[in-house]
């Protein structure tokens, strides 16, 4: 196994245990660790991806990281808005 089947691996993880800590109501998608661990898992597959040039899985991952990225603006901004109420 390769470093970057190892990063892969770690991706997926980081995707199925954040999946499962949602299902059970340990974490929310409004919440800020939820979407590190989706941003940093989409990132793990990224580069497992390109050290493969699995074209179609990069670009999943990619849009799913900047999915995550979107989502934690969002929960600044609304973070910043309710703090400044």
């Amino acid at each position: 196994m390769n470093i970057f089947e190892i990063i892969g691996w770690i991706g997926s993880a980081l995707f199925i245990v954040s999946y499962f800590l949602l299902s059970i109501n340990k974490l929310k998608a409004d919440n800020i660790p939820y979407q590190l661990m989706n941003i940093l898992g989409g990132l793990c597959l990224v580069v497992s991806a390109y050290s493969t040039k699995d074209r179609p899985n990069l670009f999943t991952n990619v849009v799913w990281m900047f999915i995550g990225l979107f989502a934690v603006i969002q929960i600044l901004k609304k973070k910043e808005r309710k703090k400044n109420n």
